[in-house]
Parts: structure tokens; C-alpha cells; sequence
């Protein structure tokens, strides 16, 4: 039977959970009201799981995580908590902990999560998921080489990638040749060239002509 350690502050949340694993008979379960208190029983006895709260006196969660993890990289840590905040989620995550729920999960679903863990995975309440997700769909430049020209140059460096002259691109798009030309030179500018076979081959090099 899996050892399990449970580090929760509040005596009927940590009674309440420590009675619901060991009515499984999955897991055996051992809670601590403090982050001291539990280090010192690792010492004696290194549990398979780690079920952590993150606001605790003393040492707090995250830290305690990163010690244990520091000592005893073998041990799952999953924190369980009612923080859905960015920064105490990451903070967790870098850590250590392989898991986050929150500790209004349906108590069926706490088993299977507590599962989950012990088997390798890194069990996650779907809010969470969603946030960590979320962080890997804010749109970066994947190119450090990326030019970031206005879409007024990116028509006119097509145009010339087309062999328009300036005179026709002026002509084309309704502005001053003289217009044109202040553009070209601002395009040269920020590609840090001087030829329009320059600028045409790097943003063709680049992928980032705006088609």
C-alpha cells in the first residue's frame, strides 16, 4: 500500500481527507498540520505522495515543496489548494509539484487524481489546465530576426518585390512619390540594408512580409 502524506493546517479539511484516502484502503494516509512537522517524519519514513496545502505557518507550501523536492526527488508532490492565481500555480510547478487541484474536487475524483500521481501523471483540476494551457497560446515572434514593418511598407516592399518602380508604386496606391521614397527609406532602416534587392531577399529569407 502507497504511503501518502497530507500537509493541511486546518484540522477538519486534513481529518476529512486523511478519513476519505484510507477508506479507499488504496493508500495508506498520514496528515500533518505543518510544513516542520512533516519534514521531520520524511526524515524517518519517505512517503510515495505528498498532498500539499500552500498557505501554512511556518514554512509555506511552495517552499516546502522545494525542499522536499531538493532531498527526495523520488516523492510525487501534488498541491491541493483553493489558490487559482497564476503566480501561485507556476510557483508551485517550478518547484516541484507534478499536480494541482483544488480542494473543492469531488472527493471520487481526489482518488483518482491521487492515483494518477502515483502512477507518474500530473493530475490537474480543469481550471488550472485551462490557466497553464493559456500561458502557451500568448503569441510571441517565433524569429529573432522578425521586422516589424507597418502595412503600409509591407504593400510597398510587395510591390517592389514586384518590380514596381517607385513612380508606379506612388501611382498605384494614390500617394507622392515623394511619399514612396520616405517609406523605402524607412523599410531600409529597420531590415539594416540598402537595396531594395536587400530588403527583398531578407524579408523573403525572414517569412515575414505580412502575406
Amino acid at each position: 500500500m502507497k504511503q501518502v502524506y497530507l500537509i493541511e493546517d486546518q484540522d477538519e479539511i486534513r481529518n476529512g481527507l486523511v478519513f476519505l484516502i484510507n477508506v479507499g484502503k488504496i493508500f495508506q494516509c498520514t496528515g500533518f498540520d505543518s510544513a516542520e512537522t512533516a519534514l521531520d517524519a520524511i526524515r524517518e519514513k519517505v512517503p510515495d505522495v505528498v498532498l500539499m496545502d500552500i498557505n501554512l505557518p511556518g514554512i509555506d507550501g511552495i517552499e516546502c515543496t522545494r525542499i522536499i523536492k531538493n532531498h527526495y526527488p523520488e516523492i510525487q508532490i501534488m498541491m491541493v489548494t483553493v489558490y487559482e492565481d497564476d503566480e501561485k500555480i507556476f510557483s508551485a510547478l517550478k518547484a516541484g509539484a507534478s499536480g494541482y487541484i483544488l480542494k473543492n474536487s469531488a472527493p471520487e475524483k481526489m482518488i483518482e487524481q491521487i492515483t494518477d500521481l502515483s502512477k507518474g501523471g500530473s493530475p490537474m483540476s480543469s481550471q488550472i489546465a485551462r490557466k497553464v494551457v493559456t500561458t502557451f497560446h500568448i503569441e510571441k515572434p517565433a524569429d529573432p530576426n522578425y521586422v516589424a514593418l507597418s502595412q503600409r511598407e509591407k504593400e510597398i516592399l510587395n510591390l517592389l518585390a514586384d518590380g514596381f518602380r517607385n513612380k508606379e508604386i506612388a501611382e498605384k496606391i494614390f500617394i507622392s512619390a515623394h511619399t514612396v521614397r520616405t517609406h523605402i527609406y524607412n523599410i531600409y532602416q529597420k531590415l539594416h540594408v540598402q537595396t531594395r534587392i536587400e530588403a527583398i531577399k531578407k524579408i523573403s529569407t525572414n517569412g515575414n512580409n505580412g502575406n
